[in-house]
């Protein structure tokens, strides 16, 4: 059996096509495990909390986005990691196709948090060590996208965002365990291993969630990918060859 030679893959020209043939999978399970998760949320999850009644059910939404925008990051200072290592130009488009699925999400869980903060707290914002960690994030996102645009020499704007993914991933642990470490109006994690948190409805509901938008976020950073590529790659003969038969 003849084995794959996985490591072709990291060229431009290699995975131009492959990342073609697969962004219909991620579009399509993203599509119904949204689909199927938004049901579970809304009609076998409990309609009311005890304490919170039906504004709970922003729960569904705000969770995976806050898990997402989090698990963003640090793969996109893996990918600029591996970018600055290896010297590779497709590590650092993939970190760069990342940022504003990122930024999004970020931008998503501060809003469903605040609408969330409203019944519950009496105000749509506090300086909590969560919500405060939170934004710091989506202005890290928002600054690695402005360096990128900033920058016309694609070899020094990919160490420049490298770096400040790298010196940005620092966060991320800060925002998990803040309502841990201090005393935060943020209720505690969620989700404990060894810990049942929430009913077993709300909990398949979440993850079905997060797993839908795991791999929206896979699908549209590969499209993004293919577009920079195109773009990077325009002078070459496999670019010219693709336009020439038509399979861009």
């Amino acid at each position: 059996m003849a084995k794959i030679n996985w490591f072709k893959y990291s060229s431009p020209a290699s995975f131009y096509p492959l990342a073609g043939k697969v962004v219909p999978w991620f579009a399509w399970l993203a599509a119904i495990l949204g689909v199927v998760g938004l049901y579970v949320a809304f009609f076998e999850a409990p309609l009311k909390d005890y304490q919170q009644g039906q504004s709970y059910k922003i729960i569904f939404i705000h969770v995976p986005t806050a898990w997402m925008s989090m698990f963003i990051y640090v793969v996109m200072a893996l990918w600029a990691a591996a970018g600055m290592v290896f010297n590779t130009r497709l590590s650092y488009m993939m970190a760069k196709a990342l940022a504003p699925t990122g930024a999004l999400f970020a931008f998503l869980a501060l809003w469903t948090g605040a609408l969330w903060g409203k019944p519950t707290w009496g105000t749509w914002w506090v300086w909590d060590a969560r919500l405060t960690s939170e934004l710091i994030l989506f202005f890290l996102y928002i600054g690695f996208i402005a360096l990128g645009s900033a920058i016309e020499d694609p070899r020094r704007a990919a160490r420049a965002c490298g770096l400040l993914a790298l010196v940005g991933v620092v966060n991320v642990p800060i925002i998990y365990f803040s309502v841990l470490w201090w005393s935060t109006l943020h209720q505690p994690p969620s989700l404990k291993l060894n810990e049942a948190t929430m009913g077993t409805s709300m909990l398949v509901g979440i993850l079905l969630v997060t797993f839908s938008l795991w791999f929206y976020t896979i699908a549209v950073a590969l499209v993004r990918v293919r577009g920079e590529i195109l773009e990077r790659e325009r002078d070459t003969s496999w670019v010219a060859q693709l336009i020439h038969e038509g399979k861009e």
